[in-house]
C-alpha cells in the first residue's frame, strides 16, 4: 500500500477521520475514528467545547498510527462562520462561541446602522443570516469590547484546528467566504466593509487559496502523537469539500448537502446578487477554483436530531424514516426556516405548537413527528430547486444529495 492522506470532517453534531490511498489506480476510503459533537451551555453561551474537539482530532490520529496506517498529509473541514481569537500570546481568548447563541439578536440592526442590507448583498453575496460571522463580531464588540482590543488574530474553526496542530496562523478562502466579510471581487476579505464596522483590521489575515500547504506538526504535536504529517489548508467550509465529491457528469448540476443543515444549491462561475436572489435568501459561498456555491441554507436535519435526542434516543434514524413510512397519510406540514425552530427549548413541543396554530392535526406519536420532519423539509427543497431554476435560467433534471444524511432525505 503506498501514501495515506488523512480527512478529518468535522460537523455541528459529529465528526470523523477518513483514511484515503490508492490501490490498483482506485482510491480506498476507509473511517478510522468518529466522535460526537455538539453545544455546550459556558458561562451563559452556547459554546463549541474546543479542548474536547482537538483532543478528538489527536486521538483520530493516533488510531491512525496504531493501525499502521499513518498519513503523509492532512486536510480539515468544519461547519462555517464561527470562529476564536487568539492574543499575543498565542492562547485562545474567551469561548469559542457558537452560531446557535442568542448573543447575535438585534446585531443585524446594528449592522444596518452602517451599511443597508440590500448594499451588503451586492457587496458580498451573502444572505443575510443572523448568525453570520459578521453579526458575531458586532455582538462582540457591544458585549466585550476589549476582547479584540487583545486579538492578534481571528480564525474561524478549521483555521484554529490547523493552528493548533502547526502552531501557525492562516486563513482559508472557501470557511473565510461563510462570514460575510469577503468581497467576490478581491477574493479576500473586505478590508474597507471591516473597517466601517469598527472591527479592528489587523485580526484578519490574508486570505489563502484551499490546497495551500501549511506546515508539518508542532514539536510538541508530533511528540505527543508519535510521528510527523504535513497539515493542507483544503477547501475547508465542508460544504465546499462536499460539492467537490459530486459525481456530477455536467457542468450543471444541482446538490443537497445534507447534515445538520441542508445546503441546496449549484456551482456558477460568477456571484448572482441580484434582488430577486436576495428576497429568496439565496447565497454565494465561495468554492474550490473561486467557483461560487449559489445556494439556500435550510435548517435540515437538525430538526429530526432534536426530536430523536428528546426522545432518548430510543430510535435510530433509519427507524425514524421507516416509522415516518408507517405515517405516510399523515397531513401536517411545518416551515423548517421558521425561526422558532432554530434553537427552541423542546423540538417536539415546537413542532406541535406550529401544527396547532396553523390548523392542522397535532404529531403525537414518533413516526407522526418525524414524518413532519421529512415531508416538511422536501416541501422546502422543492420550492427552493423551483426558485434556483428561475434565477439561473436552467433547469437541474437531477439534485444529488451528498453528505452524512443522504441517507434520510
Amino acid at each position: 500500500m503506498g501514501k495515506y492522506y488523512l480527512a478529518v470532517d468535522i460537523g455541528a453534531s459529529s465528526g470523523r477521520h477518513i483514511l484515503a490511498c490508492l490501490k490498483d489506480g482506485k482510491l480506498i476510503l476507509e473511517e478510522v475514528y468518529r466522535f460526537e459533537n455538539g453545544m455546550c451551555e459556558i458561562n451563559g453561551h452556547k459554546c463549541w467545547d474546543s479542548d474536547l474537539l482537538f483532543s478528538n482530532i489527536k486521538e483520530g490520529l493516533k488510531r491512525c498510527a496504531a493501525l499502521g496506517k499513518i498519513p503523509s498529509c492532512m486536510g480539515i473541514d468544519t461547519w462555517g462562520v464561527d470562529y476564536v481569537l487568539i492574543g499575543k500570546d498565542g492562547k485562545r481568548i474567551g469561548e469559542a462561541v457558537g452560531y446557535r447563541d442568542d448573543r447575535t439578536a438585534e446585531m443585524d440592526r446594528e449592522v444596518e446602522k452602517v451599511i443597508p442590507i440590500k448594499d451588503l448583498y451586492t457587496r458580498t453575496g451573502l444572505a443575510k443570516q443572523v448568525f453570520n460571522t459578521i453579526y458575531q463580531l458586532a455582538a462582540l464588540k457591544k458585549e466585550n469590547p476589549e476582547q479584540l482590543e487583545q486579538a492578534c488574530t481571528l480564525l474561524l474553526s478549521p483555521d484554529y484546528y490547523n493552528y493548533l496542530l502547526t502552531g501557525k496562523y492562516a486563513s482559508e478562502y472557501t470557511i473565510a467566504s461563510t462570514s460575510q466579510l469577503v468581497s467576490p471581487e478581491t477574493k479576500n476579505w473586505d478590508y474597507e466593509l471591516i473597517r466601517m464596522l469598527g472591527f479592528p483590521e489587523r485580526i484578519f489575515s490574508p486570505l489563502q487559496k484551499p490546497g495551500t500547504i501549511l506546515g508539518r506538526f508542532s514539536d510538541a504535536v508530533r511528540e505527543e502523537l508519535g510521528f510527523d504529517c504535513t497539515v493542507v489548508m483544503v477547501t475547508s467550509h465542508d460544504t465546499a469539500s462536499a460539492v467537490l465529491a459530486v459525481p456530477a457528469k455536467t457542468d450543471h448540476f444541482a446538490y443537497i448537502s445534507s447534515g445538520t443543515w441542508s445546503l441546496l444549491g449549484v456551482e456558477l462561475s460568477e456571484p448572482i446578487r441580484s434582488e430577486q436572489s436576495r428576497e429568496a435568501n439565496f447565497t454565494n459561498e465561495g468554492g474550490y477554483g473561486y467557483r461560487y456555491r449559489f445556494l439556500k441554507n435550510i435548517m435540515g436535519l437538525w430538526m429530526i436530531q432534536s426530536v430523536r435526542h428528546e426522545l432518548e434516543d430510543a430510535w435510530s434514524f433509519a427507524e425514524l424514516c421507516a416509522l415516518a413510512e408507517e405515517a405516510k397519510e399523515f397531513p401536517s406540514r411545518v416551515d423548517v426556516n421558521d425561526q422558532r425552530f432554530f434553537a427552541p427549548t423542546s423540538m417536539i413541543q415546537e413542532i406541535r405548537s406550529a401544527c396547532s396554530e396553523s390548523g392542522q392535526p397535532v404529531p403525537e406519536t414518533p413516526g407522526e413527528l418525524a414524518l413532519v420532519v421529512y415531508r416538511s423539509l422536501a416541501d422546502c427543497y422543492r420550492e427552493a430547486i423551483s426558485r434556483l431554476e428561475e434565477m439561473t435560467g436552467i433547469v437541474y433534471p437531477a439534485v444529488n444529495i451528498i453528505g452524512g444524511g443522504a441517507n434520510a432525505d
